[in-house]
This record gives structure tokens, C-alpha cells and sequence, in this order.
């Protein structure tokens, strides 16, 4: 399905029947990463997956900030009229998350992984091949990464979604950034997941389906 949003066309898919759960993929994916998670909400939530600005089948454009990242969600909320709002967000999708849920009270609970709210939060070595990518090829998602998100701590505040922080013990984002994120957020509960790396619970698996499962069930039904 398509929607243009903030003059931008946004491809997405709906799955499912219940309560609205919007997913958001990481930087340089699309919403197929989560089809496997999809096939286990589907039954119980009306799944959202988006490909955002200049990612999967929605347009291209010239260059990418969060913040309008966040805006498109926003209105995508607002246009299809949803309510009472599960929100998901993997890597850049947890950024998107973070200002989203700022920006619109209809996000009533978020769940993010492998976050961060400024580009050293990211482990150096990764930084170093974001770098090194964006100078051979000058990407502008590779661009991004290197310039955002700077997200003020006290931002997070305003937060009133429930929200649940993942990350992998092995993530490519810092423990330090994950904790921060935490720990800024009023209802905001942290996880840590042993053994898991980055992606390894989210892209193409179904663990993911089953923490947001969990989570949800602790809240609104």
C-alpha cells in the first residue's frame, strides 16, 4: 500500500487485524526484514510495516534527517486515524521511534532496539565502516549515521509512551548509550539479551514477535 505523507510517497504493508503496531526497519533495509515477525503478530495486531524515506519501495529523497523520518510516521498515525498505538523500532527505527513518540500522545506503547541518540554511541569500529562506506560511495543514509542523531537526553522526557529498551549484549550500540536511553524515558523498562548481537533476534526472526508479544500484554489489551 502507498500514502504520501509530508509530500513524500511511503510504501507499506498491513497484515493482520487488532490493535495497530507500526514497524520500522534499520538503516539500508526494508520492511521485509520482518515478515517472520509478522507472520506471529499478525493475529493479534494490524501490522504496519513501513519502508522509509528512500528506503524499499517509498521515494527517494535528496537527503535524510530522523527528525523527518519522524514526521512521516507522525502523519502516517494521524491519516490512516490509528489508535491506541504499538510502536516497534529496530536501529534507525528506534531514532525514528524516539522523536515519533515525542511528537504524537497516540504512541501508547514503543518498544526500540539497538538504539542510539548520537553517533558515538555506536561502537568505533562500526563508525569507522559507516565512515569508510559513505567516502568510497557517498551514501546519504551512510552520511546520516555519521551526522545523527544528537538527541538531548532531557528530550526523553517527554516520552509518555510504556517503553521497553532492547539491545544485544554483542549490539553494535554501546551498553553506556543503551542504559542512558533507559534511563531518560519515565516508563521505560531495559533489556540486555545474552548472546545476541545487533540484528540477530530481529532481521528475518521471530524472537522479535515474541518480545513485543510479552511486552504488550503487560499493557493495553
Amino acid at each position: 500500500m502507498e500514502i504520501t505523507v509530508n509530500g513524500v510517497r511511503l510504501f507499506y504493508e498491513q497484515t493482520g487485524s487488532g490493535r495497530p503496531l507500526i514497524m520500522v526497519h534499520g538503516n539500508s533495509e526494508d520492511h521485509t526484514i520482518f515478515d517472520e515477525a509478522v507472520e506471529v503478530l499478525k493475529d493479534r495486531f494490524t501490522c504496519y510495516a513501513i519502508d522509509s524515506r528512500s528506503h524499499g519501495s517509498s521515494e527517494t529523497v535528496p537527503e535524510l534527517h530522523y527528525e523527518d523520518m519522524a514526521d512521516d510516521v507522525v502523519a502516517l498515525i494521524e491519516a490512516l486515524d490509528l489508535q491506541h498505538v504499538v510502536y516497534y523500532g529496530f536501529s534507525d527505527g528506534g531514532i525514528i521511534g524516539l522523536y515519533a513518540a515525542v511528537k504524537c500522545d497516540r504512541i501508547e506503547e514503543m518498544i526500540i532496539s539497538g538504539t542510539n541518540i548520537t553517533p558515538q554511541g555506536v561502537a568505533a569500529p562500526m563508525r569507522y565502516l559507516i565512515r569508510t562506506i559513505n567516502f568510497l560511495h557517498k551514501d546519504p543514509k551512510m552520511k546520516l549515521m555519521l551526522e545523527e542523531p544528537n538527541i538531548d537526553p532531557a528530550m526523553l522526557h517527554q516520552i509518555k509512551a510504556r517503553t521497553l529498551v532492547l539491545a544485544g549484549a554483542k549490539d553494535v550500540v554501546r551498553e553506556e548509550e543503551t542504559l542512558k536511553i533507559g534511563a531518560n524515558i519515565p516508563h521505560a523498562t531495559v533489556r540486555i539479551l545474552p548472546g545476541e548481537g545487533h540484528g540477530s533476534y530481529i532481521v528475518h526472526k521471530t524472537k522479535i514477535a515474541e518480545l513485543i508479544a510479552e511486552f504488550t500484554s503487560g499493557g493495553r489489551q
